[in-house]
């Protein structure tokens, strides 16, 4: 198993990179695919997934991206969406899959808790299709519990990671 990845916050000054867009093309890509709406490209998202792709800087302004690359290809994503009554909202964690199996998503993940953590927040939730399975374990591993849904769309499973009194994970 080679970890030789490394994390980088994405800024606004990235937003212009190709990489990214790829990355977020293929999770919505794959997410419509999973809910029984296949879509060929990237032009056929529903707009509020197409400009996700299309501008990311936009779409993301006030969130915290974080992008794994090998060397200068970017391998995958995890959006990190702006503090709301002290917790943020874990979204679009992405690992190319020829690049799954290596600690990618794992590392995303806790770079965002570590992030979040050190902003002062009390906890990171996020909503998960039921059928992505090895996400939930992942979520699980990483200190995620199920808990009750705010997002009360059919399939999705709501977790949250709270951080103790001192900012503990």
């Amino acid at each position: 198993m080679t970890r030789d990845h490394v994390i980088v916050t994405w800024a606004a000054g990235d937003a212009g990179r190709d990489g990214l867009r790829t990355l977020l093309a293929a999770y919505h890509l794959r997410t419509e695919a999973e809910k029984g709406v296949p879509v060929a490209e990237p032009a056929g998202l529903p707009e509020r997934y197409r400009v996700e792709v299309e501008d990311p800087g936009a779409a993301f302004a006030d969130d915290v991206v974080l992008v794994a690359r090998r060397g200068d290809a970017a391998i995958g994503c995890v959006v990190l969406a702006g503090p709301v009554e002290g917790r943020a909202e874990l979204k679009r964690l992405w690992v190319d899959p020829g690049e799954r199996g290596r600690g990618v998503a794992g590392a995303l993940v806790r770079a965002a808790l570590t992030r979040a953590r050190a902003s002062g927040l009390r906890s990171v939730r996020l909503s998960v299709w039921r059928w992505r399975t090895t996400a939930i374990a992942l979520y699980e591993r990483l200190g995620f519990i199920v808990t009750e849904s705010w997002d009360f769309r059919d399939d999705l499973v709501c977790m949250e990671h709270a951080f103790g009194s001192g900012g503990e994970a």
